[in-house]
């Protein structure tokens, strides 16, 4: 009887070539026998298909024969790749080989998505274990005004006229010149693809980082004056971009909605046109935040007068084009403010006391309810100090980190006994406060950025031209 063997080898462009021999036909088996470098592995047809329809491994699979296919590479690395493919998540040997030998390993198999998500799913995120792991540089006199990341921790810093990109494992950097002088904010649609704008600046531009910042679109708000509009904030969700226009001469502000894909206009929400004194009206929306379980988007904003600092935060829904919730801050207004999906809350830290304050979505709009309950020390709630100017705070998974001059405070809700009932029927909340971080990573200039992404924190801070990687151990890098 005649047989057949299989051969995979590397050309020197690294392609593969398959070469079919002869060798015994394979009848019914779905077990696959690897050659590794003279290593011999064995797994079935289902373990390769995982890897997905592009993977060398998928190739192997679709061959019709039980080999052993012959593949040229590392038989170590093969199998720590192997059992990423069993389990899902990388084996506990994966911290004896360099970070960038797996990636470069990963490549050649076609499966660094899956490498990416192992290392940077935001479920691996811990907030209670993150340490300071890396700085990256950003070669450059200017320091970070805008920070963005994608879900599984692609990076985009912009600095001065320069956006500077970081791939998932942040091995790898490229730095874009732009047409701006100063970006103030910024927005990741894919890792290459990013929206950019500017408070001096006309125009909301969608740029192609791979095409050495190429403009693909400027989006543009028509106000009445006919003045540039430029941008004050940027949000998206799935499929929409939302961004903040106010127009060059300050007498009239809009939030529009685009198509995420197309970039086509769908809608304008909270357009003002500003007449005579009326302040409220004058206040452009300065944060966007998506809210996915309600369906409706945080636009907040906030002016500093000769009576102190006030503002308003808007729940509007899309659809109808109407204010669902408002808050009207005069008292204690906010410093930064930010919304929590998963926690139904949005947490803001006063601008005199620099305390962090919660109000409950889910009784929004309940007839003597509070909507603002003080999580710290409300003994400081009425003083003018001004304690929370600079403060950053941002909502990632079940927690909440709040910037105090050079350290972060984590908040964490605290799960109460079921039977701790308010009247409305609602759990008490009760949330406790941590600091980030291990001593010797806290400390140095203050705070100016706080950013997530994947199972990652990003940090900047006054006059550093760097950014701080805090991360939890994953797969023992």
């Amino acid at each position: 009887m005649s047989t057949l063997t299989t051969t995979i080898m590397t050309s020197q462009n690294d392609n593969l070539n398959l070469h079919k021999l002869k060798l015994n036909p394979s009848t019914g088996s779905n077990i696959v026998t690897i050659n590794v470098g003279g290593q011999i592995f064995q797994t079935t047809d289902q373990t390769l298909t995982l890897a997905g329809p592009k993977s060398l491994f998928s190739q192997l699979s679709e061959l019709t024969h039980p080999g052993p296919h012959f593949i040229d590479r590392d038989p170590e690395l093969f199998s720590i790749l192997l059992s990423l493919l069993r389990t899902g998540n990388l084996p506990s040997k994966a911290k004896s080989h360099d970070l960038q030998d797996l990636i470069e390993e990963s490549k050649f198999y076609k499966i660094e998505s899956l490498l990416a998500n192992s290392l940077s799913n935001p479920s691996q995120f811990d907030p209670f274990n993150l340490h300071k792991t890396l700085i990256l540089p950003l070669n450059s006199r200017d320091t970070a005004s805008a920070v963005a990341t994608t879900p599984f921790g692609a990076l985009l810093v912009s600095h001065g006229s320069k956006i500077t990109s970081f791939d998932w494992s942040l091995q790898k950097k490229s730095t874009t010149l732009t047409q701006f002088t100063a970006i103030d904010s910024m927005l990741a649609i894919s890792p290459n693809l990013v929206a950019a704008g500017a408070t001096d600046f006309s125009g909301l531009q969608i740029l192609d980082l791979e095409k050495k910042g190429f403009v693909l679109e400027t989006l543009n708000w028509e106000n009445v004056t006919k003045s540039g509009p430029t941008v004050q904030a940027i949000g998206s969700s799935n499929d929409m971009l939302f961004t903040s226009f106010e127009s060059s001469r300050r007498n009239s502000n809009s939030i529009m909605v685009y198509d995420l894909k197309t970039f086509f206009p769908v809608t304008e929400i909270g357009h003002y046109e500003i007449f005579g004194a009326d302040l409220d009206s004058a206040i452009p929306a300065t944060k966007l935040k998506w809210v996915e379980s309600y369906n409706v988007v945080m636009a907040a904003g906030s002016h500093s007068g000769p009576s102190g600092v006030s503002g308003n935060v808007k729940f509007w829904d899309i659809r109808s084009g109407n204010v669902v919730w408002e808050f009207k801050e005069k008292v204690d207004c906010f410093s930064d403010i930010t919304v929590s999906d998963s926690m139904s809350s949005i947490f803001k830290v006063g601008v005199n006391s620099g305390q962090v304050f919660n109000a409950d979505m889910r009784k929004l709009g309940s007839e003597g309810h509070d909507s603002w309950v003080c999580l710290g020390d409300n003994t400081k709630v009425g003083n003018v100090r001004k304690e929370g100017i600079g403060c950053k705070i941002e909502a990632y998974g079940n927690q909440v980190f709040c910037s105090k001059g050079c350290d972060i405070e984590l908040w964490s809700e605290v799960v109460l006994d079921s039977s701790r009932k308010r009247e409305e029927g609602l759990p008490e909340r009760v949330f406790r406060k941590n600091f980030t971080g291990r001593v010797k990573d806290m400390g140095g200039p203050r705070v100016t950025t706080l950013t997530f992404g994947g199972n990652k924190m990003f940090v900047t801070r006054k006059d550093q031209q760097s950014v701080e990687v805090w991360q939890s151990s994953v797969g023992g890098f």
